[in-house]
């Protein structure tokens, strides 16, 4: 038996088991190859794109069945029913969430409602609980972590070098998680989520927590600032975050779309069997995963097994681009990220209670009373059922990576 490269293979061996597992994935996802031996999508637009990350869903899901088992049952309370809320009356703050608490467990079941399974991020994080405060429900959630290394529609964008970004990256985060939940996201409530990022508060809770950071690559002590964050729809152009404005001013600006490489379509069960083929070979990349140690680890792990395995790494080009998004917390953003030596204007950034009214105003309100969407219909006894993804919801447009 011969790989792709023409590398025999003993049949019975890890490293061939390995092979066919790979070999066999890509089968069940539909994936087919054209002439040149790149991978085909097994069609185009949303469906196909969840479809291919159902693997991925159903295997975490199978893992989290012990939480879900813990912590299910005391966070529903914290969803809404439809029929209790007052449109007119939403209030929407920010919660931050600490690791092992209550709300830890809400922010989890919340994402995984989603059909696109979440990552949970990597170095620098911050994490919040989107709460409407009026009716004491959970709203939506919000994760920001540490952006990738490499991304060049970003890098593009600002005008940066190899050694500004560098120097420079710690300005930056990346929105990882970022949505609303039923019934807020019926109403629109996924434009007023992403509003909140580019808010005082999360610029204030940046300089408080990371404001005295060490450099990434430069291992440096720097005074940073959040002057930007990134986000990339998961579904490619994205209906959430296009043309998001308030009050005049854009919210989430596009600025170009990726360029169909990653590895979202690798579940975590074959990663890790990936990584056991490397740890086997003593090979760094197995148990190298802090933010710092290399651009994106995972991605790295998966092109050094493939390397090593005589597979060609063209099985990451999965043809998916991407639409990425970016919010300027300082009007001055990439002139600062440019060359560092400016102050961040910030005079522009409102409170959360600014832009919710706001947003209240601006999308929520109307949508309700169009009648577009019948969200007093829902209840949060569906959750367990969205969770399992015997619940179809209108289209959402929600953030992932991978």
């Amino acid at each position: 038996m011969c790989d792709q490269l023409g590398v025999v293979a003993r049949p019975f061996d890890k490293e061939a088991a390995l092979k066919r597992a790979i070999r066999r994935h890509f089968k069940t996802l539909g994936f087919t190859k054209n002439s040149e031996g790149e991978l085909v999508l097994p069609g185009e637009g949303k469906t196909v794109i969840r479809q291919l990350h159902r693997a991925q869903r159903r295997d975490r899901l199978q893992d989290a069945q012990p939480f879900l088992e813990r912590a299910l049952s005391r966070a529903l309370p914290y969803f809404a029913d439809g029929s209790e809320i007052d449109v007119s009356r939403i209030r929407l703050t920010l919660r931050v969430v600490k690791s092992n608490t209550l709300e830890a467990d809400i922010f989890r079941v919340a994402t995984m409602t989603w059909s696109v399974p979440v990552s949970v991020g990597f170095g620098r994080r911050m994490r919040y609980l989107v709460w409407d405060e009026t009716h004491d429900r959970l709203a939506g959630v919000i994760a920001l972590g540490d952006p990738v290394y490499n991304l060049s529609v970003r890098d593009n964008a600002i005008g940066w070098t190899v050694h500004d970004r560098a120097e420079r990256l710690v300005g930056l985060l990346d929105a990882y998680v970022l949505g609303a939940v039923p019934p807020y996201s019926f109403l629109l409530g996924g434009k007023a989520v992403a509003c909140l990022i580019r808010s005082r508060d999360v610029y204030a809770d940046f300089q408080a927590k990371y404001g005295a950071t060490r450099g990434v690559i430069s291992k440096t002590e720097k005074a940073a600032n959040l002057l930007a964050v990134t986000t990339t729809s998961s579904m490619g152009r994205s209906s959430v975050y296009n043309r998001l404005r308030l009050g005049g001013e854009p919210y989430f600006e596009p600025i170009g779309f990726t360029v169909g490489w990653g590895h979202f379509h690798i579940t975590d069960a074959l990663f890790e069997q990936m990584r056991d083929f490397l740890r086997q070979r003593d090979h760094a990349y197995a148990d190298c995963h802090k933010f710092g140690e290399g651009p994106n680890w995972r991605l790295r792990t998966i092109r050094a097994a493939l390397k090593a395995l005589g597979i060609n790494e063209t099985v990451l080009k999965h043809g998916i681009q991407r639409e990425v998004f970016v919010a300027k917390l300082a009007f001055n953003a990439f002139d600062v990220l440019r060359n560092g030596k400016i102050e961040p204007d910030t005079a522009a950034l409102r409170t959360t209670a600014e832009i919710s009214d706001m947003a209240v105003e601006r999308w929520m309100a109307p949508r309700a009373a169009r009648g577009e969407i019948d969200y007093r219909s829902w209840t949060r006894e569906k959750i367990p059922r969205l969770i399992r993804g015997l619940v179809e919801l209108p289209s959402a447009d929600l953030r992932r990576t991978g």
